[in-house]
Formats: C-alpha cells, sequence, structure tokens
C-alpha cells in the first residue's frame, strides 16, 4: 500500500448506496473534506451515461470545484463505480487521471465483493493503491 486515505463512516456507506442505487451506468462525483479527511460526496452526472465509463461534463465540474471553494473545502478525491469488472482502474482511468494529488475512489455495486471501497493514487500513469481509514 502506498499511503492512506480517511474518510468518514457516512461517506463510505453513501458510496455504497449510491453505486448500488445505479445499476445501469458508472455513478460518479468528487470527494472534499477538511484536514485530509474525505466528510462531503458531491455526487454529479455521468455525461456519458455508460456501464464502462463516467465523465463528469466540465460545465458541472466546474460547479463542483466552485462549490468547494466556496465552502472552504479541500478536493480530496474523485470517485466512480465499476459495475462488472473489478475495482481497480481500468486503462481508461489511467489515461484520464488528470488530479495525481487525489484519490481515485472505485467502488463496487457487489455485495459479495471483499474490499467493495477501494483508493489508488494515479501518477504519471503509475497506480499506487491506498490504505481506507474509516474514521
Amino acid at each position: 500500500m502506498y499511503g492512506w486515505v480517511r474518510l468518514k463512516r457516512d461517506v463510505f456507506e453513501q458510496l455504497l448506496a449510491e453505486a448500488r442505487a445505479n445499476s445501469n451506468i458508472e455513478c460518479c462525483g468528487l470527494l472534499a473534506g477538511s484536514d485530509d479527511v474525505i466528510s462531503v460526496i458531491l455526487p454529479a452526472r455521468n455525461a456519458l451515461q455508460s456501464a464502462s465509463a463516467y465523465e463528469i461534463a466540465p460545465e458541472e465540474l466546474f460547479a463542483l470545484m466552485r462549490r468547494l471553494r466556496l465552502e472552504g473545502l479541500q478536493h480530496l478525491g474523485i470517485y466512480h463505480s465499476h459495475l462488472t469488472n473489478e475495482n481497480t482502474p481500468s486503462a481508461t482511468d489511467v489515461e484520464r487521471a488528470f488530479y495525481p494529488a487525489v484519490s481515485y475512489v472505485i467502488v463496487s455495486p457487489n455485495t459479495t465483493t471483499a474490499r467493495p471501497v477501494r483508493a489508488f493514487r494515479i501518477v504519471e500513469g503509475r497506480v499506487y493503491e491506498l490504505s481506507l481509514a474509516i474514521v
């Protein structure tokens, strides 16, 4: 493991609930908080409406980033779900990892997945798994 991601229990549960509620398309959004603890989930619309890829439309991403600034929150992560495959970064996830300082959280809606929420740091095409700490 490469480092730690600390998130509130209710955020962990919200991530699972959102992934399980969106069984036809990948869910996605931003994760925020303060003092390096993820305490806020900011769901976004998957502009691709795809079961195997996600994208947050530029205007929605801009609005979410503006909300972070206005509320004094740190941008700590980006999340999405993988509906059918393992919750590790896909080649597309790695290619589109434009924020190397944040965590990429991938959620599996499958109730039998051993680790349904996993976090990664993706820097210059390299993937590092992060340990999760529920606080």
